[in-house]
């Protein structure tokens, strides 16, 4: 069991993360200020700075926690799903549906408050893609054991982008963005099978 002066450290690190990521949405990385984020958690400055270090750190955070809320319904879906065209299509409709539904997802993509996010999905994305790279990596050689290791991880690469591609700049629905992904994705997938 948990200590409860742990819980309790934790508990305050999802509040700080909440109203850092509120913050975030509506003023973007250049707007975001510790003393704010403390104010809307209701702790002191210094508290935000004990627990993250740094601006820097603090945004870091919340990045990680958003891409962990994206893995875990990818794994909800992946283990809900009895194939791999099945599996495939809906983590990809997820990312993409999830992607645009989220407040600080859309206000990276289409805010100009938090267009300075931008890098954490494009140039300085190695934070946020590699886990849900790995991740997707992870599920192939589950589902097809025969996938060569070099391919399983070109696939995983390119279905991530691809989704993110999707989600970042929409050409249709998410189902449609997840028809295409599957399109590019599963003959090289069913070739192994």
């Amino acid at each position: 069991m948990t200590p409860f002066s742990e819980r309790v450290r934790l508990s305050l690190r999802e509040t700080l993360l909440d109203a850092a990521a509120e913050l975030l949405a509506e003023h973007g990385f250049a707007g975001l200020r510790m003393v704010d984020v403390a104010a809307s958690a209701g702790v002191s400055r210094q508290t935000v700075y004990n627990e993250f270090g740094n601006k820097s750190a603090l945004v870091d955070a919340v990045a990680l926690r958003t891409v962990s809320e994206f893995l875990d319904g990818g794994e909800e879906l992946w283990r809900t799903t009895t194939t791999v065209a099945d599996g495939l299509h809906a983590l990809v409709e997820y990312i993409v549906r999830h992607g645009r539904e989220n407040r600080l997802v859309a206000a990276v993509l289409g805010g100009a408050r938090a267009e300075d996010l931008l890098p954490l999905l494009t140039t300085r994305a190695g934070p946020v893609l590699r886990p849900a790279i790995d991740h997707a990596g992870r599920n192939l050689a589950q589902r097809v054991p025969t996938l060569p290791p070099h391919h399983t991880a070109l696939l995983a690469e390119t279905i991530v982008r691809l989704a993110v591609s999707h989600m970042m700049l929409p050409g249709g629905t998410p189902a449609e963005a997840a028809d295409a992904v599957c399109a590019v994705v599963l003959p090289a997938i069913e070739a192994y099978s």
